[in-house]
């Protein structure tokens, strides 16, 4: 079920065993060949799937598309919320709904951003609902195995405007992609050590076009794949999120 489809006497009747999912995504630069809106497309298009899959053990919030993109502002168009924004932005609804009874939430991630503040928000929201089951994941973590077996590039995983999310927008949204401009990125390798700390990546600075990766090596069909375990995986979470034991 969707809440921004229902009545709300119809939601005073649902099951509050049903898992609340929340995404949330971003509307920021995507280089030169991808909209500033791809994060939310690719995560609405998911949590939509998941939806579909599981319509009477789920309740499907809207999209949450301003997210924590602060690294991305040094391109015209990139939108932010800022931290103490940003947590606010993802735990009022859910306390919401956690007000009125709901005990089961999973956020689903859809920009790498994010993922500091849907873990700090579900830190503070379990402090004041310690009866309830707060979860969440990005998406691409829930099938990362199957992901780095389809993707045929040096990175096996997500990176930015790259393999993984310009082979997820030809499929989905292919009329958005501006093809003639896809490039793969020219970062420098970091040495061994380097990449074992973390380094807060400026996209203005460290790339000459905003993207990292391989979006050369993207294809629809590899898209369709990629959706493919991404939601069998989903479903497979989403279901033990319901049937998990509560306090």
């Amino acid at each position: 079920m969707k809440l921004a489809e229902l009545t709300w006497p119809e939601m005073e009747k649902l099951d509050r065993n049903l898992v609340v999912v929340a995404p949330i995504a971003s509307l920021e630069q995507h280089s030169r060949h991808l909209p500033f809106f791809t994060d939310t497309i690719l995560c609405e298009g998911v949590v939509n799937h998941l939806e579909a899959a599981l319509p009477e053990e789920t309740l499907l919030l809207p999209v949450q598309w301003l997210g924590a993109s602060s690294h991305h502002l040094g391109m015209a168009g990139t939108l932010s919320a800022e931290n103490e924004t940003y947590l606010r932005l993802i735990g009022e609804p859910l306390r919401c709904l956690l007000r009125h009874g709901f005990r089961r939430v999973f956020i689903i991630n859809g920009h790498g951003g994010n993922i500091d503040g849907f873990h700090l928000a579900l830190r503070q929201l379990a402090v004041e609902f310690p009866n309830a089951l707060l979860s969440g994941a990005s998406y691409w973590d829930l099938a990362s195995q199957e992901i780095a077996g389809l993707l045929e590039g040096n990175r096996k995983g997500v990176g930015h405007a790259c393999e993984f999310e310009t082979s997820l927008m030809l499929h989905l949204r292919p009329e958005l992609v501006r093809t003639s401009e896809i490039a793969d990125d020219d970062l420098k390798p970091m040495s061994e050590t380097m990449r074992q700390i973390y380094i807060p990546l400026d996209m203005k600075r460290q790339t000459s076009h905003g993207g990292t990766g391989q979006p050369t090596l993207a294809t629809a069909k590899k898209g369709e794949a990629l959706l493919g375990v991404i939601v069998a995986r989903g479903i497979e979470t989403l279901k033990a999120v319901r049937a998990a034991t509560l306090s």
